[in-house]
């Protein structure tokens, strides 16, 4: 980043401010392993995707004044190309010695991509010459990346973790053929998770929210009958699924009925249950919460299922 050197001019000092000016993010409320099996992301529904690039805070007007003079100082870059550069940044066209006079009261901007998105499309497209936002935040006309609450509600989402939990199963274990098998998640393992992204420079934040609203099954094999028949279970009681109740007859309101057994030679079933999250945000300016596209997050476990045999005499 820094002063648009050309491709492979020395940059040392880009994004050293990062740290403390760039995105930052609060994890506190995000998801937690409940046990070994760990956390995983969330999938957006309908192939959405946050930024692959942005623009936030890099450089002071010392950081980017260093930067530009290291890449001036070397032989690649042409003498056309650095005359522009001091123009803009030195000359007044439109900053003036790097405004160095404004330290303290904003930054410089540039375009950033985390490592985990350089391969993604639009990583490359932040390619802006670094501009000056003031402590007020106004971000001159132009920058269409650059960082706002909703961009950084964006961010958050890409953070949320939710913590993989096993369903849990009525009978529990090994299933019978015929038998209808009861599924349910406890909101014990499934609950509200939220990740805040804020710049602290600037006093602008976005909290993103997940929350739990439905549990689809997907019993691993035809050979089985999903209650109800589209495997979709909504959230009732503070759970996802119903637990079984003593006493109770007939087809689970959430369950699998499992019509072929797995024994002897055939390998378990892969029961994996889904669940749909709905995602919203509030922050700077938006304090009622704002739709984001909804995700999923499934985790799959093997399913044994055994047949009785029934003897007449």
């Amino acid at each position: 980043m820094g002063a648009a050197a050309p491709s492979g001019a020395a940059d040392p000092l880009a994004g050293t401010i990062s740290a403390t000016a760039g995105v930052q993010y609060d994890s506190s409320k995000n998801g937690a392993a409940a046990s070994s099996a760990g956390v995983g992301p969330l999938t957006p529904i309908g192939g959405w995707r946050p930024p692959a690039c942005w623009y936030q805070p890099m450089y002071t007007p010392a950081q980017l004044k260093a930067s530009s003079e290291a890449v001036w100082a070397e032989d690649s870059p042409s003498q056309e190309w650095k005359n522009g550069e001091r123009d803009r940044f030195v000359n007044g066209k439109p900053y003036t010695n790097f405004n160095l006079a404004k330290a303290g009261h904003g930054y410089f901007w540039a375009g950033y991509t985390p490592r985990s998105q350089e391969s993604a499309p639009g990583a490359s497209s932040c390619t802006d010459e670094p501009f000056w936002v003031s402590e007020d935040g106004s971000v001159p006309a132009g920058h269409r990346d650059a960082l706002t609450p909703e961009t950084l509600a964006e961010l958050a989402y890409e953070r949320i973790l939710i913590p993989r939990a096993t369903a849990s199963t009525d009978p529990d274990g090994v299933q019978t053929v015929n038998l209808p098998t009861w599924v349910w998640l406890d909101t014990g393992a499934v609950h509200p998770v939220a990740v805040t992204a804020y710049l602290p420079a600037y006093g602008i934040s976005a909290t993103t929210t997940a929350e739990p609203v439905s549990l689809h099954l997907d019993p691993g094999t035809a050979d089985a009958r999903l209650h109800p028949a589209s495997g979709n279970c909504p959230f009732r009681g503070n759970r996802l699924g119903t637990p079984y109740t003593p006493g109770a007859e007939g087809d689970p309101p959430c369950g699998v009925t499992y019509l072929r057994s797995t024994a002897p030679s055939r390998q378990a079933y892969r029961l994996t249950a889904t669940v749909t999250w709905d995602v919203s945000w509030t922050g700077t300016g938006q304090p009622a919460p704002k739709a984001l596209p909804p995700g999923a997050f499934g985790t799959p476990q093997e399913i044994g299922v055994r047949e009785i045999q029934t003897v007449s005499r």
